[in-house]
């Protein structure tokens, strides 16, 4: 079984890697560029929808602003990059924007950030393989319906490529990230030209009148109105998302890492601006008209197009529009769409994991986190993260529009506070520096990270504002909750150094026993017996003895004879249990030593035998389990297990044979 189960892990994950090849996983640009940009890359997949589609209350006339909200969107994405490109260079060591506030504001401001951080991989998980799904619905309806189940398969297969190894994923990753660049370029050249030309097909929606909601029957008109556009902008800042991964992942990057990961970050900028520039601008002049509702709002003739109709995504009814004489050309595009929405998930699997290992270094999350795998990545976050993703998918039915209301609240508080730790940050190395070279550089960055925090932080108010009663406040509840249990994990591990912290030299001898009192458990006579007593033997203890409990008398009787029969030099004391318990006697003769005498150390040795199936786990070792179970939780007791390997045990080791011991000569 056990061998069966390493083939399977080694088919699945690859062959284990020795940690001196951690320097070979390092990613150069053209591999980085897509396992890092690939979730800021695909928000253009799903960010004009949301922009169209809050418009979209407001009715046909509202539409319009979209090119409007979008330059809004592209003006914070400039200055975001461009402050970001300072952190990699400040802070290359991967923390981030975790490590940024840490250092310039403190332990709490670096919590307040991480926990943003993490609800912010975990959604972007959700919100990309979610969207994903609903393309594969697009271009295959067969799977309308079933989108949850189709996510949460992705989410598995996504897990077990990242598991493998950051620098193998994303090998296997950087195709279909290209190829989503090059579908969208084709769309937005091919698509100029063809409205230059004036051969531009229009888009299949867009002969459908929009019915505004009852809200907004008035259309942009007063504060309502006002507020919609805010509300529009929010959605579409989730463009935003992942430009922070690349500071968290700068130690993937080949040397010099700084500037590689700030170059792939200038990429990543551009091309995101050029994407969904091109999209809004196409979906007006193509006459794409996207609804909340669809089936109530699209009026054909004045009369709802009802259930029947099916909307498809903004970049979908491009396609159809733009490679309107091949249609073939329009399916692949969806299908590539699809693929890349998919592998936007991947940033999170590179970023949440590495956050996860620097925060359990730092006594905030659990010490597993910190550890790598097989293959050198950090298999517990990777697999912590797949699993609270497929969680959230599953309750909100793989629906975009619901999660997207949860998203970018976390990392627009992230984006906040690190912009706001970099400013303090040039601000403190200011005072010190005396080259006048390097303060007008540190002069320039911090003109720079000041106009990001006060664009992040007027962006974080309006998403509060606009998306608070829609969703928000479930991301904002999931950040507190993390916060809390992230420094009740650090004040747990601060108690838990104290309490095993050495004093004194003289503390530390005293802590030393005086004496020690071996106890072995006795049931039958047998190997397993033999080998413990010969155990204890071999530790010379102070005072040696064998213990049983008398639940039979029969049994008890028969034992005595057998220990004297073949001399055994180890006094056998038994127990006396009216009730016919064991788990009790024993606690009570271990405690009474201890309350005799203090300072002995007392040693239980309990003969265990070590089984080969699952199923034989039910028929032995049960009262051995309950004892030390107990016998744990008592002070100045050690348990020691001395294991018998039966039959059914052989080859379970995956390393050898079990030895079988001998029986120690005289016995």
């Amino acid at each position: 079984m056990s061998d069966l189960s390493d083939a399977a892990k080694r088919l699945l994950l690859g062959r284990p890697v020795r940690s001196d090849r951690l320097g070979h996983t390092l990613l150069p640009k053209r591999i980085a560029l897509p396992v890092f940009a690939s979730d800021a890359l695909s928000s253009v997949a799903y960010a004009p929808d949301e922009i169209l589609l809050t418009l979209s209350l407001a009715g046909m006339a509202a539409l319009v602003f979209s090119p409007w909200v979008g330059l809004a969107v592209v003006a914070v994405m400039v200055v975001v990059v461009a402050s970001y490109r300072q952190n990699v260079h400040a802070y290359p060591s991967g923390g981030g924007d975790y490590e940024v506030a840490t250092t310039n504001l403190g332990k709490n401001a670096g919590v307040t950030v991480a926990s943003a951080l993490l609800v912010d991989y975990v959604l972007t998980v959700a919100v990309s393989i979610s969207s994903g799904a609903q393309y594969a619905a697009s271009a295959f309806p067969a799977l309308r319906g079933h989108e949850a189940t189709f996510a949460v398969g992705l989410v598995v297969l996504l897990t077990v490529a990242n598991l493998r190894g950051v620098k193998e994923s994303g090998r296997v990753f950087a195709l279909p990230v290209y190829l989503f660049m090059l579908a969208i370029g084709s769309i937005a050249v091919i698509g100029s030209i063809q409205l230059l030309t004036g051969n531009l097909t229009m888009a299949e929606s867009s002969g459908y009148e929009l019915a505004p909601d009852a809200a907004f029957d008035q259309g942009l008109t007063g504060l309502a109105g006002f507020f919609l556009i805010l509300r529009a902008f929010a959605s579409g800042c989730a463009a935003l998302t992942g430009v922070e991964a690349i500071s968290n992942g700068v130690p993937a990057f080949k040397k010099p890492k700084s500037r590689n990961a700030a170059t792939t970050l200038a990429l990543l900028g551009g091309l995101s601006i050029v994407m969904i520039m091109s999209i809004l601008l196409l979906s007006r002049a193509t006459g794409v008209v996207f609804a909340d509702d669809p089936q109530t709002q699209l009026l054909e003739d004045g009369v709802p197009v009802g259930e029947s109709y099916v909307q498809h995504p903004v970049i979908s009814q491009l396609s159809s529009a733009v490679f309107s004489g091949v249609p073939v050309v329009a399916v692949l595009v969806a299908i590539v769409t699809g693929l890349i929405l998919v592998l936007a998930a991947n940033t999170a699997f590179n970023g949440f994991p590495v956050l996860g290992s620097i925060l359990a270094r730092d006594g905030y999350l659990p010490r597993q986190l910190h550890t790598r795998g097989d293959r050198l990545a950090f298999s517990n976050g990777i697999v912590t993260l797949a699993l609270v993703a497929i969680a959230l998918i599953w309750a909100f039915d793989a629906q975009v529009t619901r999660l997207i209301q949860l998203y970018i609240v976390g990392v627009f508080v992230s984006f906040t506070v690190s912009q706001l730790g970099m400013v303090r940050h040039w601000t403190r190395h200011l005072r010190t520096e005396p080259d006048p070279a390097r303060r007008t550089r540190m002069k320039r960055s911090r003109i720079i990270n000041s106009v990001g925090l006060a664009m992040t932080a007027t962006v974080l108010v309006v998403v509060l504002i606009t998306k608070f009663t829609h969703g928000a406040w479930i991301a904002i509840l999931a950040m507190v909750i993390i916060y809390v249990l992230m420094q009740s994990i650090h004040r747990h591990y601060a108690l838990v150094r104290a309490e095993l912290a050495l004093g004194t030299d003289a503390e530390a001898a005293r802590a030393l026993p005086s004496r020690v009192h071996a106890i072995v458990l006795v049931s039958h006579l047998h190997r397993p017996t033999m080998r413990a007593l010969a155990y204890a033997r071999a530790s010379r203890p102070q005072v040696l003895e064998a213990l049983t409990v008398g639940v039979d008398p029969e049994d008890v009787v028969v034992l005595r004879e057998q220990w004297e029969a073949m001399n055994i030099p180890v006094p056998l004391r038994v127990l006396d249990s009216p009730f016919r318990e064991i788990t009790r006697p024993v606690l009570t003769y271990v405690r009474s030593i201890r309350r005799d005498s203090p300072r002995d150390l007392v040693v239980v040795y309990i003969p265990e035998y070590v089984v080969g199936h699952w199923w034989e786990q039910l028929l032995h070792n049960q009262s051995a389990l309950r004892l030390k179970g107990r016998l744990l939780f008592t002070p100045g007791v050690v348990v020691a297990s001395v294991p018998w390997q039966l039959a059914s045990s052989e080859g379970q080791t995956g390393l050898e044979e079990p030895v079988r011991g001998t029986v120690p000569r005289g016995y």
